[in-house]
Parts: structure tokens; sequence; C-alpha cells
């Protein structure tokens, strides 16, 4: 069977689910679209290593060229914090801005998704928004016109209703969600990523394989979600070396779209390997992207003899016997570590991160259910 080749420098428009401009240099495409929405004064949320980038200057450029009075907030950790949100809601008011632009990884666009929330819905606490609660019933004020602008291809945050913010008492991580909270326009633009060390593109990557996943695992009826999980997996195996190893527009745009799919079909739910992975990054600081990676062959380990049919769907479309050692194989090809040990984890940090991984709301979706002990155990083997 022939597929259609795609041209992913070429400049697309589509929409699912929301508005989507793609291809290289649609970037460029971010003043005149404000413009248009009556919008004059964006608040450009970013993380410090983004700003140092060359496309960032150049971005920031070329709106002020276009009349636009940009503030520019980077107080955005690799881990978000409340502090992050209530810095750029500080910033929002006090430039006066009119607009919300998410422009860099997961975590700038999760905080930059928040700041919009709480721009105008200051009488709540901000986990008052927490996932599950149904307090999104309450978000009755206006939301700023957010746009959001990927600069990785892992957490498909530009697509997403939720960021995940650590709370500073319990420190979990928590996912704060509400429907308005979609992106009005996103720009996908894969000259973006060409800058990414190879480091960053192998954790994000696999962040957005680990979505896939345990979306097509989790046993929650979405057909449509499921679906997508496969193509995204498909095009994560085509590109993911590559773009890590010899980056291209089309190993990196192929990338994007796999990021955004994995987002988009993570609505079916996550599971094991997410509500372990989320501990590491809240506890030990580990990359939310890395954590999953490390965390993935133990998790599909754990669940696969629960879900037979989709595990062997998997391998024949991966082409491997075994779907444990192809994603060890797939983390030592992109030169990711293969256990926690390396990345300063030690053992008496593990009862407080199982303890946590059981009260994660992705192990509700878990294939197999498991306890405090269990997911202590999976730790172990990984460190």
């Amino acid at each position: 069977m022939s597929t259609e080749a795609i041209d992913y420098a070429a400049l697309r428009s589509y929409s699912f689910p929301t508005r989507i401009r793609y291809g290289r240099g649609c970037v460029g495409e971010l003043g005149k679209h404000l413009q248009d929405q009556g919008l004059h004064r964006p608040l450009l949320v970013t993380d410090c290593n983004c700003q140092k980038l060359p496309f960032f200057e150049a971005i920031v450029q070329r709106l002020g060229d276009q009349q636009l009075e940009v503030a520019v907030y980077t107080g955005v950790s690799a881990n978000p914090v409340q502090g992050d949100v209530d810095g750029g809601v500080r910033a929002f008011a006090g430039n006066n801005c009119d607009c919300v632009i998410g422009l860099g990884g997961g975590a700038s666009l999760d905080v930059a998704r928040v700041i919009a929330l709480m721009a105008n819905h200051g009488e709540y606490d901000l986990f008052h928004f927490e996932d599950g609660t149904g307090n999104e019933r309450d978000v009755t004020h206006a939301i700023p016109y957010f746009v959001t602008i990927p600069t990785t291809s892992g957490t498909g945050s530009e697509v997403g209703r939720s960021g995940v913010i650590i709370h500073p008492d319990t420190l979990e991580k928590k996912i704060i969600f509400a429907p308005q909270l979609m992106a009005r326009q996103v720009f996908v633009d894969p000259v973006l990523s060409l800058h990414l060390p190879a480091a960053i593109t192998a954790a994000t990557g696999m962040d957005a394989l680990t979505h896939c996943i345990e979306a097509y695992l989790a046993p929650t009826f979405h057909p449509l979600s499921q679906g997508i999980a496969l193509e995204g997996i498909r095009l994560i195996d085509e590109a993911l070396v590559g773009a890590c190893l010899s980056p291209t527009i089309e190993n990196r745009g192929k990338m994007a779209m796999a990021a955004l799919m994995g987002a988009v079909a993570f609505q079916k739910g996550l599971g094991v390997v997410h509500a372990l992975a989320h501990p590491l990054s809240s506890l030990c600081g580990l990359h939310h992207g890395l954590a999953n990676a490390i965390m993935l062959p133990v998790g599909v380990a754990v669940n696969q003899s629960g879900v037979a049919d989709k595990t062997e769907q998997l391998q024949r479309m991966l082409g491997t016997e075994d779907l444990v050692v192809y994603l060890r194989t797939l983390n030592e090809r992109v030169g990711l570590p293969a256990d926690l040990a390396g990345q300063g984890v030690i053992e008496s940090q593990i009862d407080a991160m199982a303890r946590m991984a059981k009260n994660d709301i992705s192990l509700e979706t878990n294939p197999r259910e498991a306890s405090v002990e269990q997911l202590r155990e999976l730790y172990l083997q990984a460190l």
C-alpha cells in the first residue's frame, strides 16, 4: 500500500481540536493574526533558555515592527510551580496586556495557559481548578485570547486544555483543567525545533511516545483517540532517531505532528508510566520527558500481560518481537539513560514517590491496578 508523500515544509491550515497553522515560517504570521483579532499588547510567556535563542529575538522584533507592544515574561521553571503563574499574572496586569502567547516547550505552554486562566479569576486559588474537582464550571470570566507556539515536540500542550503545576505544600503535580483553556490559535513551525540539542529532542520525543502508547493501552472507550495514538506511534518510529542525530524539516515535522497526536489521544487516559514519572520531576527534578523515557519500558512490561492483543498489534506495526526490548533499544539509540541511579535518584526517595504515584490521577486509567508496594517495586527495577 502506497503512502502519500507529505511536504513537511509547506504551509498548511487545519482544525483539530483547534485552529492550527503549520509549516516553515508560519510563526511570521503571528503579528498579523493578533492584529486581525484587534489585539495589540501580548504577554509573551517563555523560559530563560528559549529567550536566548536567535529566533526569539526575531519574533519579538517582528512584533514590535508591527506596532505591537510586547511584554515578555520568562519566569517559567523546568517543572512549573505556583510562583511561576503568580508572576505571570502580575506581568499581565502590570503591562495592561490583552492576550497571552505561550512560546516554548510544555512547561512554558502550561504556565502561559494557567496565566490566561488566572488573569481574570483572582478570587480563586489556582488549585481550585484542579482536574477532577468539577470546578471548571467556575470559569465564568473571560479568558484572554490565547495563542501557543511549540518549540519542542513532546507534551503537545499546544493543543491541550490543562497545565501541570506543582503544589507548594504536597509537591505533587496537579493538573489545572478547564475546556476554555484550549488555545484559540496554534502556530507549529518546524524550523523552531531545528535548534534543539539532541538530548532535549530525545527526551521530548519519548514523552510524545509515552503519551501515544499509554493512551493506546488505556482501557477507556475512545476509538478516535485509539486510532490517533497508533498513527503518532508510527510517526515517532519513523522520525525520532533521525530528528536526534540528523535533524531535517521532514523528521522534525513528523515529530511535531506526533506530539500533537499524543496530546489529543491522551484524553483517553494515561497510565502507570506518568504516575511514576510525575514524582520523579517534582521530588527529584528530572525532566518530565526523561522520567517518562526511563519508566516507559518498566511500565509497559508490567501492563502487557493485561493488554496482550494491543501489545501484539504494536509489535507488528513496529516490526519487533518484544515491545519492551524495542523501547529500551530506542532509548539507547537516541542517547537517553537506562536507569534512575545515574540521574541522582536514591533508594531512600522511593517510598515517598510510590505514595505520590498511587495518588496520581494518571493511574486511574492504567490497564492494571497497582498498590503502593508494586509501584515501589517498579521504581526499584528502574533504579
